[in-house]
């Protein structure tokens, strides 16, 4: 009697659990990846700090930033043969990080500079979970549970306790509309979130990066001849030195693992991790900068890792 083949490996093992597997090592990767955007962009903001300090013009370093990460990922694509057009499926993905993660919020963020304190430009600018709850609920239908709701009061408590409103004086036109365009800025990239969730690209984002960039470096240009025609990056080498580090390793790579996360990861769980860019970038400008560490600060940032905590608590489905 000849001997039973072995049964196949759908029988063997449930497609649920099969499935579950996969969801499991998705957000694991879409976690690893969240924490090496926060690294890469909260050691971004201090440099750009230095070099805006030193006689860098905010916005033409923002055209110079874009244009570096996106020539950057070009090369790599290119030296790997994968250089390619984006296809039609690829434009939605395509147009809401061109337009709204990298070319808007760039342009408010870094107009903010000029109207708010730079510390106070890292944290509001970042501040996606206002607008991703509301949001969530109405075009991705996420059910938001009650410690996703908790993790979002803890990590915005966090953010409040870091700008100090009481300390700023807000009957002052300048400090307005700086934070106008900060929340824009974080509404930009609240909508990029939601975009990259629902229109998954036929290409990887990796492939679609350097038009993305091409894209905010195209809307950049000219806000920066209008803003600061005589602006640029300056004679420093230190400035240089910041881009470049910008260019070629914080901007490219730290913006991949951004739009990677937000695809595998709830919407909720990634603004709230993403809270965590402004408070690591204030304790490494402390480190950098010499610039002091309050209880202010100490305080913000441990109200944000409890939300943070709370995002990565499990869920029994």
């Amino acid at each position: 009697m000849s001997k039973a083949s072995p049964a196949p490996v759908d029988v063997l093992v449930p497609r649920t659990l099969v499935a579950c597997d996969d969801g499991k090592q998705s957000l694991a990767a879409g976690f690893i990846q969240l924490a090496t955007s926060v690294i890469l962009l909260s050691s971004a903001w201090p440099l750009t700090k230095i070099a805006i300090g030193i006689g860098s013009t905010p916005i033409w370093f923002a055209e110079g930033r874009a244009l570096v990460s996106g020539a950057t990922i070009a090369t790599i694509l290119a030296l790997r043969r994968r250089l390619r057009v984006p296809v039609r499926k690829d434009l939605p993905a395509l147009v809401a990080v061109g337009v709204c993660q990298l070319g808007l919020y760039f342009a408010f963020a870094h107009e903010a500079v000029a109207w708010v304190a730079a510390g106070r430009t890292a944290i509001l600018a970042n501040t996606t979970t206002i607008w991703i709850a509301p949001l969530s609920l109405i075009f991705l239908r996420e059910h938001i549970s009650l410690h996703r709701w908790l993790a979002a009061g803890f990590g915005l408590a966090g953010v409040v306790v870091l700008m100090s409103p009481w300390a700023i004086d807000w009957s002052s036109h300048e400090i307005l509309v700086g934070n106008a365009f900060l929340l824009a800025a974080s509404l930009s990239w609240s909508v990029a979130i939601i975009v990259t969730r629902v229109a998954t690209p036929r290409s990887t984002m990796f492939e679609l990066l350097p038009w993305c960039f091409a894209i905010s470096a195209l809307m950049l240009a000219p806000l920066a001849l209008w803003h600061a025609p005589g602006g640029g990056i300056g004679t420093q080498p230190m400035s240089w030195l910041a881009l470049a580090y910008i260019g070629l390793i914080a901007g490219p790579f730290g913006t991949w693992c951004v739009v990677e996360a937000t695809a595998a990861l709830p919407a909720m769980v990634s603004s709230v991790g993403f809270l965590t860019t402004p408070a690591i970038s204030l304790l490494l400008a402390s480190v950098l900068l010499g610039e002091p560490i309050t209880t202010d600060l100490l305080a913000g940032c441990a109200l944000i890792v409890l939300g943070v905590g709370f995002t990565a608590w499990p869920v029994r489905q």
